[in-house]
């Protein structure tokens, strides 16, 4: 999957997703953390505009335009439109850096928006934003990274390879196959839950995990534990990585996710003070 993150709840969260020089929110100290690889990036996705989640931008912008790797490279960052504080902020950070040596674009887009990442006709990828819960005065989005496949029409699947390769001899393959679309990764970025109709047949899904604990939750603005579990049984989510964790948990964060199971469903974690790589 090739992804690099980091996430400290209220300090700092991101994810790079190298396969398409994604870094999904942009956290304190992600240009320090990646390093050489933020001159890779060409999109960032921001999921809301608190302070953990995007203050990284400044950060970035200023290593791409000044330092010795390729600053030629254009930046685009979305982000849900009407979001206010990020839109305050890009408004900043484009005033404080008028000089850039590279294209930045700062870009709202909408639940029913897609963004396409790669479109050959070949191969299809885009983002997909969706709504998610977090706080009342907050516009937050996920993101899906989704792959438009093709695959055999179902009167077909269950035939040799030989009679497939006949049919497509005589009829040509796009008479026996049909395009889907399969979601790749999701990112919940902070919510409540995400719903189920959200994560269903995802391969690997980030779901943040604020509380272990839900009686150390006062307000309902971040997901605990025991709701995700239940959340992701029978969704054939493939890969579950649970971050932005407390760092109160950090003495007994080890202990605690040994002991959660979901059948099927392999179970990862972004440790607090750890870079997480997968």
């Amino acid at each position: 999957m090739n992804i690099t993150a980091f996430s400290k709840a209220l300090y700092s969260t991101w994810i790079y997703y190298s396969p398409e020089r994604i870094l999904f929110d942009a956290g304190e100290g992600v240009a320090t953390m990646l390093s050489n690889k933020i001159y890779a990036a060409r999109y960032v996705f921001l999921t809301h505009g608190h302070v953990d989640h995007i203050a990284g931008l400044w950060s970035i912008i200023n290593t791409r335009n000044n330092a010795m790797g390729d600053r030629e490279k254009p930046l685009t960052v979305y982000y849900p439109q009407g979001n206010k504080g990020i839109e305050i902020y890009a408004d900043f950070l484009k005033r404080a850096n008028s000089e850039l040596k590279f294209k930045l674009d700062f870009v709202g887009v909408g639940s029913s928006d897609k963004v396409f990442l790669r479109d050959s006709g070949s191969f299809t990828r885009y983002i997909q934003p969706f709504p998610v819960s977090h706080t009342y005065s907050e516009i937050s989005y996920g993101y899906h990274v989704i792959d438009v496949r093709r695959r055999l029409k179902e009167e077909y699947r269950d035939i040799s390879g030989a009679e497939i390769a006949q049919l497509v001899k005589e009829m040509g393959s796009d008479a026996i196959t049909e395009t889907y679309e399969k979601k790749v990764l999701t990112i919940s970025g902070d919510t409540i839950l995400l719903k189920k109709e959200d994560i269903l047949d995802t391969d690997v899904l980030f779901h943040e995990c604020t509380f272990l604990k839900k009686e150390d939750r006062k307000f309902n603005n971040h997901a605990a534990l025991d709701d995700i579990v239940e959340l992701v049984k029978d969704t054939q989510v493939k890969t579950l990585v649970l971050y932005h964790i407390s760092s109160r948990y950090i003495s007994v964060l080890d202990k605690t996710l040994r002991k959660i199971a979901i059948p099927g469903v392999k179970i990862l974690y972004v440790h607090p003070e750890k870079i997480f790589e997968m």
